[in-house]
């Protein structure tokens, strides 16, 4: 499936509604450009260009897209108000998802909305969410379709989104851009030690990077002390490998868009020397198209946009103006087809302002407020926690008037403790556009702000050292979202024109701000698949009823090829902070809940990447039968197996919930025996959603993808409910 074909292709985009208007010819001329494939693997990459937007959650922008997990997603995590994790809350009422109409409101420039430390910690409640609204405004609920931001969609569908990419801090564009640029946002060296840093060795908000003052004279002056550790940069500079950072250093959101600025090697860079040459100067797009035509770009390049062109929710920037900036990045890098046909280009976001995502953040356990964790990790997470201590030093604040002590939790936000994990934050778009990735692909691995460095490390062989062995265990490297053994597909989406962006604006400032409706509109996403990358995952989760205990038990295994991190929702006690379990690829853990206070009633939702699901509801006291699952990784197929090791017969119904794959059987089993179901999975793409049942509440529910190694398409059941 790796090579496209006119009429598969045609039939793939066939009801998505791709946009008809043209852009110029130089784009679609630069689509066809065959990827350079004389290595048939990453080595054939020769330049990495890399553009960090500002504030859009992947909700926002494609919960509406079809064939990614958006809002159509058929298991959502259950909320304590009973809902599920599309009816947030205000405090008051329910706010789900709305549409931000470009024809009924000023859609252009939705508000920004809250998106420090303390309010993410809040909104995203370690794990519990419920009430986004509450903490980050309604407008946080608003999203787009294709209608308002046609640009983005086709810029997705003519090469490849990921779905599953996460900014790497639950908090504002500091952190995220000091760990995009370094691998890390809080002092990796104590980290190593197992130490928790405080705000004085970690960027937990808008400290570091915002600078005073004009580049080149008199220079910038800093806020707050400076990081030792290497940046990527500097990681690049000592291996001899080219690179520069393409902006105005007058011009960069008084310095917040360059994450390097918060390191010692930066702020002490003279001119002439490589760090000031390069990442301090003034290079301009014009600069980039230039050193593209002649054939002079470096290996690794930053692209920072100015405040206008940053895409940050409300004015001066906005979608339409964003598109434009982007489309002028792309038409430089693709004036050359020579050099484009060796050249990625990543375009994300660095958080998602306070915008509303639906998937639960891979992170590291929470504490729970008796200090014990919730959840385990085959890892070491000591140090992966922030430390808000009210006994640390005040932070050095020249531009406030000397020193301030800052505080970063909400008042209200009294679930854990004062150590929080790091992140990872809520899914923001990932474009992940070249000649090796072109065709409408959807990216499903779970990735975060280290992937590009470790995709950087993949093809120069360098190590970014500040990059955890937790991100390095769960985070993608991004090499699986392209083919490079036979990228030359023939056909491409049209896209549409970004030019008339002002006159768009103008008419987007005449309507008015898009808010929350009084009456709920449904749910909505475009219904359809995708191709879909291969994934490195093989997870299964077991269930133990620990009879003389009064316990049940869940066994989290991975004899996948990457690290995953599974979600547990206990539906008896959802007031508690979900757990979290970290499993390393080979490895397995174990945990227990005791069952004695509900009667030996469980009721455990398991989620884990791409659409991951296990259901296990019964009671222990009951006679249950044993469920065991096989997976034909080589085939994509599925075996169920059930055993009644009771001393009764239970009556079973087993149900096909998706995908056509007949039932629903009805049985009965007596003691002792066993029954065994085969499927394979091949109409639906590997997809599975089966489900038992049996009296006493017993309920078993599986649903994911087998994965076999090779491509495949998006769950083909996406949006069928709604």
């Amino acid at each position: 499936m790796s090579k496209l074909d006119r009429r598969k292709f045609l039939k793939l985009s066939a009801g998505a509604g791709v946009a008809s208007a043209v852009l110029p010819a130089l784009i679609q001329k630069a689509l066809a450009v065959e990827a350079y494939n004389v290595n048939r693997s990453i080595k054939d990459v020769q330049h990495i260009v890399i553009l960090m937007q500002e504030n859009r959650s992947f909700d926002h922008y494609f919960g509406t897209m079809r064939g990614v997990r958006g809002f159509g997603d058929r298991f959502p995590i259950p909320l304590e108000s009973g809902q599920r994790a599309f009816y947030q809350s205000d405090g008051k009422k329910i706010v789900p998802p709305y549409r931000a109409h470009k024809n009924k409101s000023n859609a252009a420039f939705v508000k920004g909305t809250p998106h420090g430390f303390d309010d993410m910690q809040a909104a995203w409640n370690q794990g519990k969410y419920g009430f986004w609204p509450l903490f980050k405004t309604p407008y946080s609920m608003a999203y787009y379709t294709r209608e308002e931001i046609p640009f983005q969609y086709a810029l997705a569908e003519s090469f490849t989104i990921s779905d599953a990419y996460h900014c790497g801090v639950a908090s504002s564009t500091d952190p995220n851009r000091v760990m995009f640029w370094s691998g890390s946002n809080f002092d990796p060296e104590k980290r190593a030690a197992g130490i928790n840093c405080t705000d004085l060795e970690s960027e937990p908000l808008n400290h570091r990077c915002r600078v005073r003052g004009k580049m080149p004279d008199p220079g910038y002056s800093y806020y707050g002390s400076s990081f030792k550790w290497d940046t990527i940069p500097d990681v690049l500079e000592k291996a001899g490998i080219s690179w520069r950072i393409y902006q105005d250093p007058n011009n960069n959101w008084e310095g917040l868009m360059h994450g390097g600025l918060a390191f010692e090697s930066f702020r002490t860079a003279q001119p002439g020397s490589p760090i000031y040459e390069n990442g301090l100067k003034n290079w301009s797009i014009e600069d980039l198209a230039e050193h593209v035509k002649n054939n002079t770009l470096p290996q690794v390049c930053w692209v920072l946009p100015s405040k206008a062109d940053s895409e940050h929710p409300g004015a001066p920037s906005s979608p339409y103006r964003a598109a434009d900036f982007t489309h002028s990045v792309l038409s430089a890098l693709i004036s050359n087809p020579e050099v484009w046909s060796k050249t990625v280009f990543f375009l994300t976001f660095d958080e998602n302002d306070g915008l509303f995502d639906h998937i639960p953040a891979p992170a590291v356990p929470s504490y729970n407020l008796d200090n014990t964790l919730a959840g385990k990790s085959t890892i070491d997470v000591a140090g992966m926690y922030f430390h808000d201590d009210p006994d640390a030093p005040p932070f050095r604040n020249p531009f406030e008037g000397g020193e301030r002590r800052y505080r970063y939790q909400d008042k209200r936000d009294t679930i854990t403790g004062n150590l929080r994990p790091w992140g990872m934050g809520p899914r923001v778009p990932l474009y992940i556009v070249s000649p090796w990735s072109k065709g409408g692909w959807v990216d499903s691995q779970v990735a975060d702000h280290t992937s590009v460095g470790q995709f950087i490390e993949q093809r120069f062989g360098v190590t970014v050292p500040a990059i955890s062995p937790w991100h390095r265990s769960v985070s993608s490297d991004l090499v699986s979202a392209f083919d490079f053994e036979t990228p030359n597909d023939p056909v491409f989406p049209e896209m549409p024109d970004t030019s008339d962006h002002a006159s768009l604006d103008a008419a987007s400032r005449l309507l008015p701000t898009p808010a929350a409706p009084e009456t709920p509109a449904p749910l909505y996403q475009e219904k359809g698949t995708r191709y879909s990358r291969a994934l490195p995952y093989r997870l299964h989760t077991r269930f133990q009823a620990l009879r003389d205990e009064n316990k049940i038990s869940l066994v989290f295994e991975n004899v996948g090829k990457v690290g995953a991190v599974y979600h547990v929702y206990d539906l008896n006690h959802l007031d508690r902070i979900p757990r979290r379990y970290t499993v390393e690829a080979g490895k397995s853990l174990s945990d227990q809940w005791d069952v004695s206070p509900d009667g030996g009633a469980y009721d455990l939702e398991v989620y884990g990447p791409n659409g991951y699901f296990h259901k296990f509801s019964g009671n222990i006291l009951s006679p249950e039968p044993d469920l065991t699952l096989e997976y034909n990784h080589r085939r994509g197929g599925l075996s169920v197996i059930l055993q009644n090791n009771s001393s009764e017969p239970v009556e079973l119904t087993l149900s096909s919930n998706a995908y056509q794959y007949e039932g629903p059987w009805s049985f009965r089993m007596g003691s002792g025996r066993k029954k065994k179901k085969n499927w394979l999975l091949k109409s639906s793409g590997n997809w599975y959603d089966f489900s038992v049942q049996a009296a006493g509440g017993y309920l078993r529910r599986f649903a994911g993808r087998v994965e076999t190694g090779k491509h495949s398409v998006s769950d083909p059941a996406m949006a069928a409910h709604i």
